[in-house]
Protein backbone atom coordinates (compact mmCIF):
# COMPACT_ATOMS: atom_id res chain seq x y z
CA UNK A 1 0.00 0.00 0.00
CA UNK A 2 1.11 3.19 -0.85
CA UNK A 3 1.96 5.97 1.59
CA UNK A 4 0.32 9.02 -0.09
CA UNK A 5 -2.84 9.28 -1.56
CA UNK A 6 -3.26 8.72 -5.68
CA UNK A 7 -6.34 9.52 -8.05
CA UNK A 8 -8.21 6.07 -7.18
CA UNK A 9 -6.93 5.42 -3.46
CA UNK A 10 -6.46 7.01 -0.57
CA UNK A 11 -3.02 6.23 1.05
CA UNK A 12 -1.84 4.57 4.52
CA UNK A 13 -1.71 7.75 6.14
CA UNK A 14 -4.49 9.33 5.32
CA UNK A 15 -6.79 5.52 6.03
CA UNK A 16 -4.26 5.59 9.58
CA UNK A 17 -5.92 9.41 10.16
CA UNK A 18 -9.14 8.60 9.12
CA UNK A 19 -9.84 5.46 11.50
CA UNK A 20 -8.14 6.50 14.06
CA UNK A 21 -9.68 10.09 14.23
CA UNK A 22 -13.23 7.88 13.85
CA UNK A 23 -12.53 5.79 17.00
CA UNK A 24 -11.09 8.65 18.95
CA UNK A 25 -14.27 11.02 18.11
CA UNK A 26 -16.79 8.20 18.96
CA UNK A 27 -14.87 7.48 21.67
CA UNK A 28 -15.11 10.81 23.26
CA UNK A 29 -18.82 11.54 22.05
CA UNK A 30 -19.50 7.57 23.97
CA UNK A 31 -17.58 9.27 27.20
CA UNK A 32 -18.96 12.68 26.55
CA UNK A 33 -23.23 11.09 26.48
CA UNK A 34 -22.26 8.86 29.60
CA UNK A 35 -20.05 10.91 32.01
CA UNK A 36 -22.75 14.20 32.14
CA UNK A 37 -25.20 11.81 32.88
CA UNK A 38 -23.42 10.05 35.86
CA UNK A 39 -23.62 12.03 39.83
CA UNK A 40 -20.80 13.96 40.42
CA UNK A 41 -18.00 11.82 41.98
CA UNK A 42 -14.05 10.74 42.27
CA UNK A 43 -14.64 8.74 38.78
CA UNK A 44 -17.08 11.26 37.08
CA UNK A 45 -14.17 14.42 37.51
CA UNK A 46 -11.83 11.31 35.96
CA UNK A 47 -14.42 10.89 32.73
CA UNK A 48 -13.89 14.78 33.22
CA UNK A 49 -9.91 14.47 32.87
CA UNK A 50 -9.63 12.05 29.63
CA UNK A 51 -12.47 13.65 27.55
CA UNK A 52 -9.98 17.35 27.89
CA UNK A 53 -6.78 15.19 27.08
CA UNK A 54 -7.73 13.14 24.96
CA UNK A 55 -10.01 16.06 22.73
CA UNK A 56 -6.88 17.93 22.65
CA UNK A 57 -5.29 14.81 21.25
CA UNK A 58 -8.03 14.86 18.62
CA UNK A 59 -7.33 18.66 18.06
CA UNK A 60 -3.69 17.96 17.22
CA UNK A 61 -4.28 15.52 14.75
CA UNK A 62 -7.05 16.56 12.97
CA UNK A 63 -4.23 19.85 12.22
CA UNK A 64 -2.28 17.09 11.17
CA UNK A 65 -5.19 15.25 9.45
CA UNK A 66 -6.06 18.79 7.39
CA UNK A 67 -2.53 19.47 7.08
CA UNK A 68 -2.17 15.79 5.08
CA UNK A 69 -5.33 16.67 3.24
CA UNK A 70 -4.15 19.81 1.75
CA UNK A 71 -0.79 18.69 0.63
CA UNK A 72 -2.45 15.41 -0.83
CA UNK A 73 -3.80 14.50 -3.88
CA UNK A 74 -7.69 13.27 -2.88
CA UNK A 75 -9.11 10.01 -4.60
CA UNK A 76 -11.42 11.36 -7.71
CA UNK A 77 -15.39 11.02 -7.22
CA UNK A 78 -15.67 11.82 -10.84
CA UNK A 79 -17.98 8.96 -11.11
CA UNK A 80 -20.51 9.88 -9.29
CA UNK A 81 -23.33 12.54 -9.98
CA UNK A 82 -23.01 16.31 -8.99
CA UNK A 83 -25.26 16.09 -6.19
CA UNK A 84 -23.26 13.24 -4.41
CA UNK A 85 -20.12 15.38 -5.01
CA UNK A 86 -21.19 18.17 -3.00
CA UNK A 87 -22.81 16.18 -0.61
CA UNK A 88 -19.68 14.58 0.06
CA UNK A 89 -17.30 17.26 0.01
CA UNK A 90 -19.94 19.35 2.07
CA UNK A 91 -19.70 16.71 4.77
CA UNK A 92 -16.12 15.84 4.92
CA UNK A 93 -15.54 19.90 5.31
CA UNK A 94 -18.67 19.71 7.82
CA UNK A 95 -16.05 17.01 9.43
CA UNK A 96 -13.39 19.27 9.71
CA UNK A 97 -15.48 22.10 11.19
CA UNK A 98 -16.86 19.86 14.25
CA UNK A 99 -13.20 18.70 14.64
CA UNK A 100 -12.12 21.88 15.32
CA UNK A 101 -14.97 23.60 17.05
CA UNK A 102 -15.95 20.79 19.24
CA UNK A 103 -12.48 20.72 21.14
CA UNK A 104 -11.94 24.27 21.22
CA UNK A 105 -15.37 24.88 23.01
CA UNK A 106 -14.39 21.96 24.93
CA UNK A 107 -11.34 24.46 25.83
CA UNK A 108 -13.42 26.92 26.29
CA UNK A 109 -15.65 25.51 29.05
CA UNK A 110 -12.49 24.39 30.78
CA UNK A 111 -11.31 28.06 30.22
CA UNK A 112 -14.13 29.36 31.91
CA UNK A 113 -14.35 27.04 34.66
CA UNK A 114 -11.12 28.34 35.50
CA UNK A 115 -9.82 25.18 35.40
CA UNK A 116 -6.53 24.12 33.41
CA UNK A 117 -6.54 21.95 30.37
CA UNK A 118 -3.61 19.20 31.38
CA UNK A 119 -2.90 17.49 28.66
CA UNK A 120 -1.43 13.41 29.61
CA UNK A 121 0.38 15.70 32.21
CA UNK A 122 2.99 16.97 29.68
CA UNK A 123 2.22 20.60 29.47
CA UNK A 124 -1.15 22.80 30.65
CA UNK A 125 -3.03 24.51 28.14
CA UNK A 126 -3.59 28.61 28.28
CA UNK A 127 -7.29 29.71 29.38
CA UNK A 128 -8.41 31.30 26.22
CA UNK A 129 -11.36 33.30 28.40
CA UNK A 130 -11.49 34.61 32.14
CA UNK A 131 -13.38 32.90 34.47
CA UNK A 132 -17.28 33.22 33.71
CA UNK A 133 -20.26 31.15 34.90
CA UNK A 134 -22.31 32.64 32.06
CA UNK A 135 -19.51 31.75 29.89
CA UNK A 136 -19.59 28.67 30.40
CA UNK A 137 -22.93 27.79 30.73
CA UNK A 138 -23.06 29.53 26.80
CA UNK A 139 -19.66 27.48 25.85
CA UNK A 140 -21.26 24.15 27.42
CA UNK A 141 -24.31 24.63 24.78
CA UNK A 142 -22.06 24.94 21.78
CA UNK A 143 -20.23 22.22 22.54
CA UNK A 144 -23.20 19.94 23.56
CA UNK A 145 -24.81 20.74 19.94
CA UNK A 146 -22.06 20.97 17.94
CA UNK A 147 -21.25 16.96 19.66
CA UNK A 148 -25.26 17.17 18.12
CA UNK A 149 -24.09 17.80 15.21
CA UNK A 150 -21.30 15.35 14.69
CA UNK A 151 -23.52 12.42 15.31
CA UNK A 152 -25.67 13.23 13.07
CA UNK A 153 -23.34 14.04 10.28
CA UNK A 154 -21.42 10.52 11.31
CA UNK A 155 -24.50 8.94 10.88
CA UNK A 156 -25.34 10.27 7.51
CA UNK A 157 -21.70 8.97 6.46
CA UNK A 158 -21.59 5.85 7.53
CA UNK A 159 -25.44 5.47 5.82
CA UNK A 160 -23.79 6.99 2.66
CA UNK A 161 -20.45 4.79 2.49
CA UNK A 162 -22.97 1.68 3.60
CA UNK A 163 -24.80 2.56 0.30
CA UNK A 164 -22.60 3.18 -2.05
CA UNK A 165 -21.21 -0.46 -0.84
CA UNK A 166 -24.02 -2.57 -0.95
CA UNK A 167 -26.60 -0.83 -3.09
CA UNK A 168 -24.56 0.52 -5.60
CA UNK A 169 -21.69 -1.41 -5.36
CA UNK A 170 -18.58 0.80 -5.83
CA UNK A 171 -15.65 1.31 -4.91
CA UNK A 172 -16.24 4.74 -2.54
CA UNK A 173 -15.35 2.54 0.76
CA UNK A 174 -12.76 0.02 -0.15
CA UNK A 175 -10.56 3.35 -1.00
CA UNK A 176 -10.76 4.18 2.63
CA UNK A 177 -10.17 0.12 3.82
Amino acid sequence: MQITNTKDRFGLVAILLHWLMALLLIGLVILGLYMTRIPISAQKLKFYGWHKEFGILALMFVIVRLTWRLTNTNPSLSSLPLWERAAARSVHWAFYGFMFAIPISGWLITSASGLPVSVFGWFVLPNLVSNSEASRLFYTMIHKWLAYGLIVTFCGHVAAALKHHFINKDDILRRMI
